[in-house]
């Protein structure tokens, strides 16, 4: 959508520029607030030259419309591309045999991160290689040929918080 009246939004690279309309980058908004900023260093990750810097990924089109694109930390850097772990999850729910999948960027020597996907299975589908190539294939097909889970964990359930979020931190961390 588009900022409401009295807000400015922009999308900015890392140095804090804007970045050209269709590119991914953070999502800066600014416009009248009703909160005190202190200056001190816990201010300077999410509010700099005025801007607040909201955690989220987005980008704009020529229209000037802006499009949510993943969380900060939801977004996956492989081989220089820029893969939102949400995208690749609404892939893999399409796919019959998945029941729920969580999709992280896990280290990796040659690419710098990869795509994992950790998947509960529906019952009566196993996680094999087998599964694992035909889940590759449905996700290269449905989406960016470069989007596709590299790995692939299966698993009987998913880390979530008591109201059912799920905690991709904990994935995160079992990968390191």
């Amino acid at each position: 959508g588009k900022p409401v009246p009295g807000y400015e939004a922009r999308v900015i690279g890392d140095d804090g520029e804007p970045v050209a309309d269709g590119e991914i980058g953070r999502l800066a908004v600014r416009g009248p607030t009703g909160c005190l900023y202190l200056s001190d260093e816990r201010q300077k990750s999410y509010v700099q030259n005025g801007w607040n810097i909201t955690g989220d990924l987005y980008r704009r089109d020529e229209d000037g419309y802006f499009w949510y694109v993943a969380r900060n930390d939801d977004l996956i850097v492989s081989s220089g591309y820029n893969i939102a772990g949400p995208e690749v999850e609404q892939a893999l729910l399409m796919h019959d045999a998945v029941m729920e999948c969580a999709v992280v960027g896990t280290p990796c020597d040659e690419r710098g991160m990869v795509v994992t996907a950790h998947i509960v299975l529906k019952d009566g589908h196993t996680g094999n290689d087998s599964m694992t190539a035909d889940l590759q294939a449905f996700v290269k097909r449905t989406i960016a040929p470069y989007k596709y889970p590299r790995r692939i964990v299966y698993t009987d359930t998913l880390p979530k918080t008591q109201t059912g979020k799920i905690q991709r931190f904990r994935l995160r961390e079992t990968a390191r």
